[in-house]
C-alpha cells in the first residue's frame, strides 16, 4: 500500500470504508499525481471522495490521473463529483484522465454523456503521454451547437463523440468535422 500520507501529510487520516483512495507521485506529469480508487462512489460517500480530491489540488497536483480498475461502481452524483474536479483543475492548467476504467463504470459515463467530457486511456503510458504531449488541439468547429436530429432539443458537444441526447435519449455520434448521426 501506497503512503499517500508522505505526499499529503494527514491526507490518509479520514477513511471510507466504501472507497479506499491512494496516491503515488509520477515525475513523468508535471505537477501530476495517480490517484487509485477502490471500490465505489455513490451519493452516501461522494462528498468525502470531493474533499480527499479538493486537498490534493490544493497541495498543488491539477494534473489527476484517476485509476479506476479497482472502481466497481459510480453513480450519476460519483460522476458530477469527477466533473467538480475538471472544473477545479482547468483553471489551473491542469486536467483529469481516467485510467484503466471498468466496462460497467464506462457504460455509466457513456448513458449520461459524460465520456465526451473525459479523457479517458487505456494503460498508464498513454496516461503519461497524454500529458507528455499536451491535450490535442480541438478543431475549431468546436465546441458546436446542433439540433437533436430526432426531438431537436439544442445541445451542445465540445469535442468529437459519443453522447446521449438529454431530452429524447437518443445516442448520438459527433464527428471531427461536427457531423452528427444516430449511434
Amino acid at each position: 500500500m501506497i503512503n499517500s500520507n508522505s505526499l499529503i501529510p494527514g491526507f490518509d487520516d479520514e477513511k471510507d470504508d466504501s472507497l479506499k483512495i491512494s496516491l503515488e507521485k509520477n515525475d513523468n506529469v508535471p505537477k501530476g499525481i495517480f490517484i487509485y480508487l477502490n471500490g465505489y462512489i455513490d451519493t452516501y460517500n461522494s462528498s468525502f471522495f470531493q474533499k480527499k480530491i479538493t486537498k490534493i489540488v490544493e497541495a498543488g497536483y491539477t494534473n489527476l490521473i484517476f485509476n479506476c480498475s479497482a472502481l466497481n461502481y459510480v453513480s450519476s452524483t460519483g460522476i458530477g463529483s469527477f466533473t467538480v474536479f475538471l472544473k477545479l483543475v482547468k483553471p489551473k492548467g491542469g486536467d483529469v484522465v481516467l485510467l484503466e476504467i471498468q466496462p460497467k463504470v464506462y457504460e455509466v459515463f457513456q448513458l449520461l454523456g459524460f465520456s465526451q467530457f473525459f479523457n479517458i486511456k487505456e494503460n498508464t503510458d498513454d496516461a503519461i503521454n497524454f500529458f507528455k504531449n499536451g491535450a490535442p488541439v480541438e478543431n475549431s468547429v468546436f465546441p458546436k451547437v446542433f439540433g437533436c436530429p430526432v426531438c431537436s432539443k439544442k445541445l451542445r458537444a465540445t469535442k468529437p463523440g459519443r453522447f446521449r441526447c438529454s431530452e429524447c435519449k437518443s445516442i448520438l455520434a459527433i464527428d471531427a468535422s461536427a457531423h452528427i448521426t444516430l449511434g
